[in-house]
């Protein structure tokens, strides 16, 4: 059974020394009209597990082809690449001086998962670098698939915190750009912008849904994925959905820092959500979660599993991280019988 919390800064937010997430996409869907590889991913409605946990409904944005790289993560650093590509050439250059536009620029970054592959094809298409700092944890395959997109793979720390402090070190050492999904005292700027195109699933989910969600389950790692969707669930519709935040209970980072009414660091085995197995919240995130969510819950391991294993048998393959927002509700969160729920399936399988 997920462990809750009620939020008790909702409506207030804290005084954190950071920016609100950005709320709306319109910047977003400008720049991925001109996108060849973008479209709207798909919203799913599965009735057959919406009558298994007891609601009236239940609607999966699914991510897994998003621009053909598995995941919602596409949508945010290769969205800020492309805004800095956009800065150095006319709207009208042919494609060619899109290609070099970013001659000479390294990205580096710390992953834990899909944010290094949307690095690393941002890179790609405007001709910068990419280094992508992985943890011990990573699994090797990723590494691989990393590589065959060109970027360069540095092992490095036994966590994602600690492959993030070396890729920090790398691009203050090596006069790189750090581009990082998370944000903390002093880096703000570029996380904000990854954060903003995150936004576009929320609004393509906003114009997808007949009826607005009565409640929005929302994974997070670090936050930015919930924090975005969750501003823009706010200015859409109001204070109308319920907004829950599902963690790892291996990586508490947002409901300990909710307790605390600041940014702390947590503690916490290696979870097999992977992608969300971060220890230490984004500031910008937290900032917008404190203000807009109305309830954070942990969940375990058995019960991710869980749910691959009933999104499966639904032909809905995902990893213990992509399903983990809904997750929460196979594992027993209570909620009405009349519930709309709108969730997230953020990724595919790890062998897609």
């Amino acid at each position: 059974m997920p462990k809750t919390m009620e939020n008790p800064w909702r409506g207030l937010g804290l005084n954190l020394d950071a920016p609100r997430p950005i709320a709306t996409a319109d910047a977003i869907g400008q720049l991925l009209a001109q996108c060849p590889a973008h479209a709207p991913t798909p919203l799913r409605a599965v009735p057959e597990l919406a009558a298994r946990v007891g609601v009236a409904r239940i609607d999966l944005k699914d991510e897994r082809a998003r621009m053909g790289l598995g995941s919602f993560k596409a949508l945010g650093a290769a969205h800020v690449i492309a805004r800095e590509a956009a800065a150095q050439v006319t709207a009208d250059a042919p494609a060619q001086e899109w290609t070099r536009a970013l001659d000479g620029r390294v990205y580096v970054t710390a992953s834990a998962g899909n944010h290094g592959l949307s690095v690393a094809a941002g890179a790609r298409l405007f001709g910068a670098r990419a280094v992508i700092y992985l943890s011990q944890t990573v699994p090797e395959p990723f590494a691989r698939r990393l590589a065959a997109m060109g970027a360069d793979v540095v092992r490095a720390g036994a966590d994602y915190e600690a492959s993030m402090n070396a890729a920090a070190d790398a691009a203050q050492s090596q006069g790189w750009t750090l581009l990082s999904d998370s944000s903390w005292p002093g880096y703000t700027e570029l996380p904000l912008r990854v954060m903003e195109g995150y936004t576009q699933l929320a609004a393509e989910a906003a114009s997808q849904i007949d009826t607005p969600p009565s409640h929005i389950l929302l994974q997070a790692g670090v936050g930015g994925l919930a924090a975005a969707v969750a501003a823009h669930a706010r200015h859409v519709w109001g204070d109308v959905p319920q907004i829950i935040v599902v963690e790892p209970e291996a990586a508490p980072a947002l409901i300990d820092s909710i307790r605390a009414g600041k940014v702390v660091d947590t503690q916490g085995p290696t979870s097999c959500m992977g992608r969300l197995d971060c220890k230490t919240p984004s500031m910008i995130a937290l900032q917008g979660l404190a203000q807009d969510a109305d309830l954070f819950t942990t969940i375990t391991e058995e019960e991710a599993q869980q749910a691959v294993e009933d999104l499966a048998a639904l032909d809905l393959a995902s990893t213990p991280s992509g399903a983990a927002g809904i997750a929460a509700l196979i594992a027993g969160l209570d909620l009405p019988a009349d519930a709309r729920v709108l969730a997230i399936l953020s990724e595919g399988p790890e062998d897609a």
